[in-house]
């Protein structure tokens, strides 16, 4: 059966599904689905995911989206993947769910939240909130201590003390490297400090070399055109703020 990936290189869960794909040697046809366009509303993406988000994936007949479903489906449903994406022991896999869905409403709500209001809103034609870019970031920050205090552990080098990586690294750290986007004085005060976070980023991205950092080379122009934005925004307001 043929597998599609409908995704967003920019949506950092796009990124973790196409690299666990790529590593994995996972055929696939990758649709882009703009979100800065609107791509995602269109009726027919609606009929691929109806809540209109990336990524999603179509295999065969099977639709699927979110992220972390679709990477616990391609880690059972296609062979060759090696066993410690996603241990056929049940109490490991177990471990897994529960950062998965600990990240959901931690990390990657902080994440979302801080990223979103304090830039990326302006790439989607909506004004920034300084406030609820606020909020997010106190949840990033207390979920970064988290994960150095808790799912990093003394005796391996990945989550939950793992010597290897799971989906589940690939999920968190592709969360992480989002801060790329935002400027390197905001980026560096949340998590230069955070070194065991910084050297399980690294691992992570030589376990999945050379793809991942493939997947994340798009960053860098994208901040460029993000903080663009953001300086023609800033600029703008202080004017209409003189002629008031």
């Amino acid at each position: 059966m043929a597998l599609k990936l409908y995704v967003d290189r920019l949506s950092q869960p796009s990124r973790a599904v196409l690299t666990f794909c790529k590593v994995n040697g996972i055929d696939f046809e990758e649709v882009k689905i703009q979100l800065a366009k609107g791509q995602n509303y269109s009726p027919e993406y609606a009929e691929v995911n109806p809540m209109k988000e990336v990524p999603a994936l179509v295999h065969g007949d099977f639709k699927l989206f979110e992220s972390h479903a679709m990477l616990i489906y391609l880690a059972s449903a296609f062979s060759g993947v090696a066993d410690h994406w996603y241990p056929a022991d049940l109490q490991k896999r177990a471990q897994i769910h529960s950062v998965l869905d600990w990240h959901h409403s931690n990390l990657r709500r902080g994440s979302a939240t801080y990223i979103f209001n304090s830039l990326i809103a302006l790439a989607l034609g909506r004004p920034l909130n300084l406030e609820k870019a606020a909020e997010g970031e106190k949840i990033l920050i207390a979920s970064l201590a988290k994960i150095e205090s808790f799912w990093l552990r003394d005796d391996g080098p990945f989550l939950l003390g793992n010597s290897q990586p799971s989906i589940a690294d690939l999920s968190l750290a592709c969360e992480v490297m989002q801060l790329e986007l935002v400027e390197t004085k905001d980026r560096d005060r949340i998590l230069s400090h955070h070194n065991r976070i910084l050297k399980w980023v690294e691992d992570t991205k030589s376990a999945a070399a050379p793809h991942f950092e493939e997947l994340h080379s798009l960053m860098s122009p994208a901040k460029e055109k993000l903080l663009s934005l953001k300086s023609l925004a800033t600029k703008e307001a202080e004017s209409h703020g003189k002629l008031a």
